[in-house]
């Protein structure tokens, strides 16, 4: 007799450890949710979520913190998306809020509505109930996000202290929570950019097409290249041009910039973000420039 043995590859080690959170979720929460933006690691975490259940449908609706500052692309894939996977979703404004008078909106060239997202998820969380809240932040993106454990217990007001965190020995996870507290969960925590993008090459996982070269209107601001539209105008002494360019995180189209590049499929992308020695947010998100511990404070508050 023979006996074969059967090694997982990397990735598919990295899809095995996201599908058993995903899982493990479901099975000890009652009302879980996934962020989704339409952004790639969203996306590869809904797809996740569909290899996880299968052949059943995701058991959790999805939900999309809407600033009103979208990239038109990306709100349109989101939309085929969900008609795809066959999921709810439930989209939470920060106009609703602005209007009510809970968030108040930033003035000025530089304002951006990316930092009031935190009151409508925050309100979005409780009207709905949710219990548990899927993300797809990475630990590698940035130093508040490699504080995160994979189970992340925010208190009634959603608040994230980082020295209250459990121990995650084993890959055992601690779902408990008090009334009115809720877990924020990262599958994704173990996942770098460039596993993002493999994987997304390995299983031909669609995408906007922001993420892959395209031509647009730019102008440079702040070191960066960001899109010139609706939402950016050019500032005194800035110039629009046209360039190759490509993004390498989408959010909202006031903070998000784009880097020049020539990468059109997922496996010029793979090559492009091995040789980068800049993480994604580093590169092209004005929000996390505020201040050093800028992204730690917001998570205090309740950001992603």
């Amino acid at each position: 007799m023979t006996s074969e043995t059967h090694e997982l590859t990397y990735l598919q080690h990295l899809e095995a450890e996201s599908v058993h959170i995903l899982r493990e979720v479901v099975a000890t929460l009652e009302r879980p949710v996934l962020l989704f933006s339409g952004g790639k690691d969203s996306v590869v975490l809904l797809h996740l979520a569909a290899r996880a259940f299968w052949p059943g449908p995701v058991p959790f609706p999805v939900l999309h913190v809407d600033t009103g500052h979208n990239f038109a692309e990306v709100l349109a894939f989101r939309d085929r998306a969900v008609e795809r996977f066959g999921v709810r979703l439930v989209v939470a404004r920060v106009q609703d809020d602005i209007d009510a008078g809970r968030a108040v909106e930033e003035t000025g060239p530089r304002a951006s509505r990316n930092r009031l997202q935190t009151v409508t998820l925050l309100r979005s969380i409780t009207e709905h109930r949710f219990d548990a809240v899927f993300g797809g932040a990475r630990r590698d993106e940035e130093k508040s996000r490699a504080k995160e454990r994979v189970f992340s217990v925010r208190d009634r007001y959603g608040q994230w202290d980082p020295r209250a965190q459990r121990p995650e020995l084993w890959r055992q996870y601690n779902g408990q929570h008090g009334p009115g507290e809720h877990v924020r969960v990262f599958p994704l925590s173990n996942w770098t950019e460039l596993d993002i993008w493999q994987y997304i090459d390995q299983q031909r996982i669609a995408l906007p097409g922001l993420y892959y070269a395209h031509r647009r209107s730019v102008l440079e601001r702040d070191g960066m290249l960001m899109a010139h539209n609706e939402f950016v105008r050019p500032l005194p002494g800035e110039e629009p041009f046209e360039a190759s360019v490509r993004f390498r995180t989408i959010g909202d189209a006031t903070c998000t910039g784009c880097v020049e590049s020539v990468a059109a499929t997922s496996a010029e992308v793979v090559a492009e973000v091995a040789a980068s020695t800049v993480t994604e947010r580093g590169a092209t998100r004005a929000d996390d420039r505020i201040s050093a511990a800028g992204m730690e404070d917001r998570k205090r508050e309740g950001y992603f």
